[in-house]
C-alpha cells in the first residue's frame, strides 16, 4: 500500500491514521501469571539474600565483640601497670572502668551479656565472653 501526502483528500488521511493507531484489547494491566512470576522472583531473590544479611550481621557482631574483649584487655593491663600489681592480684570490674572510655564495662552486642574477667591481672584469657560458642566464636586470640 502506497501512502501519499495529498492534502486534497481528507478522507484518505483520515483512513491513514485509523489504520496507524494501535489495537488495543482489554484494559492493558498486568494478568495474574505474569504478576505470579514477578512475586516468585521476588521470593527467590530474598531466600537467597537473608541468610546472607543474617551470617553479615553475626559476624559483625562478633566483630565488636572481640573488639570489646580487646578493650578490656588492654585496660587490665593499664590497670596493672599505674598501681604496680603483681601477675597474682585480682582484678575486678571496678578497677578497670576508670581505663574504660565512658567508665562503663562494655557488653557484647550478641545478646547484651557481661563479659567475664580472668580473676587475675595475668590470667589467659583476661577477659571472656559468654558467647564464646556460638559462631563465629567470640574469643580473643588464635
Amino acid at each position: 500500500m502506497i501512502f501519499s501526502r495529498a492534502t486534497s483528500d481528507s478522507g484518505r488521511q483520515e483512513k491513514l491514521k485509523l489504520d496507524m493507531k494501535i489495537k488495543r484489547y482489554g484494559n492493558g494491566g498486568f494478568t495474574l501469571v505474569e504478576i505470579m512470576i514477578v512475586v516468585a522472583i521476588i521470593g527467590l531473590l530474598a531466600a537467597i539474600a537473608i541468610p546472607n544479611f543474617v551470617k553479615a550481621r553475626n559476624t559483625a557482631q562478633a566483630n565488636a565483640c572481640i573488639n570489646n574483649m580487646k578493650q578490656v584487655a588492654a585496660a587490665i593491663d593499664l590497670f596493672a601497670l599505674e598501681n604496680n600489681k603483681t601477675d597474682t592480684d585480682p582484678v575486678t570490674a571496678n578497677d578497670i572502668k576508670p581505663y574504660i572510655k565512658g567508665n562503663e564495662m562494655p557488653k557484647c552486642p550478641a545478646g547484651n551479656k557481661d563479659y567475664v574477667l580472668g580473676g587475675t591481672v595475668a590470667s589467659t584469657p583476661s577477659v571472656t565472653c559468654l558467647n564464646a560458642g556460638s559462631t563465629p566464636p567470640h574469643r580473643l586470640g588464635p
